[in-house]
């Protein structure tokens, strides 16, 4: 369909604005992403929630399904692990992705939150790094006066603090 008509490219739904770039980072399908990416899928689009698909990217977790097969292959442990760091080098992947594709890795969503923001809500270790070589602004506040680290201090993720003070 792409091949017939670019103009389906960067479709929005007349539901929530979503772009087919905004629906793949949702799903985290990195093979989805690399393709429209390579059509020049716009990245900086904005759904009605004025978000763009590095705020989708950057909040990827497990799903419920891969929580259930970490679960399971636990006795196994090795495969577990090796499930877990896989799903998590995917997401690192796709917003590799992205940022090399030109996302604003500073736009601000309908709350004022940024793609860092989100990251240090989700405690998103490895992807916080990729956004701060991105030049993500640290001081950006969101409509609830918060800036990441603030984020980060609130939820006592340490870790993330010190990454975010590194950079202030």
């Amino acid at each position: 369909l792409l091949e017939r008509n670019s103009n389906y490219l960067n479709i929005q739904d007349s539901f929530g604005g979503d772009t087919p770039l905004i629906c793949a980072c949702k799903q985290g399908s990195n093979r989805i992403v690399s393709y429209l990416l390579k059509r020049n899928a716009d990245v900086n689009l904005r759904n009605k929630k004025d978000r763009t698909c590095l705020h989708y990217a950057v909040r990827k977790r497990f799903t419920f399904l891969d929580y259930v097969l970490i679960i399971i292959l636990m006795p196994v442990m090795l495969i577990g692990y090796l499930l877990m760091i896989s799903k998590t080098k995917q997401n690192e992947n796709l917003v590799k992705m992205l940022l090399r594709a030109g996302a604003d890795v500073n736009a601000t969503d309908f709350s004022g939150s940024t793609a860092l923001h989100y990251a240090c809500e989700m405690k998103n270790q490895a992807v916080i790094p990729l956004l701060l070589d991105a030049h993500a602004d640290t001081s950006v506040k969101n409509q609830n006066g918060e800036t990441p680290l603030d984020i980060a201090r609130r939820l006592q993720f340490h870790n993330i603090e010190s990454m975010l003070m590194k950079t202030s």
